[in-house]
């Protein structure tokens, strides 16, 4: 049940991350830190209550934290860019 709910978490995040880089706003960024902060937490738990895969779950983890943290980098300097112009 957790490793779905894991799952929801994560897609649900790297959506939201879509949808904060379409449309960025202060405001967004707050759920979107906090989806990505749910996502690891669940992740976590998940390698400890199942540490023969770890190496898969690390491996995973670091690619959905790469595209996570680029969507977010582009969202905020879209944002900068818009109150600068």
């Amino acid at each position: 049940m957790v490793l779905l709910i894991h799952i929801a978490i994560a897609l649900a995040s790297l959506l939201y991350t879509t949808y904060v880089w379409l449309a960025p706003s202060r405001p967004k960024f707050t759920v979107g830190y906090t989806l990505v902060g749910l996502t690891l937490l669940s992740g976590t738990y998940l390698t400890f209550i199942s540490p023969a895969h770890m190496i898969q779950a690390c491996t995973t983890g670091l690619i959905y934290i790469g595209i996570v943290s680029i969507g977010m980098v582009a969202a905020h300097g879209k944002l900068a860019h818009s109150k600068n112009h």
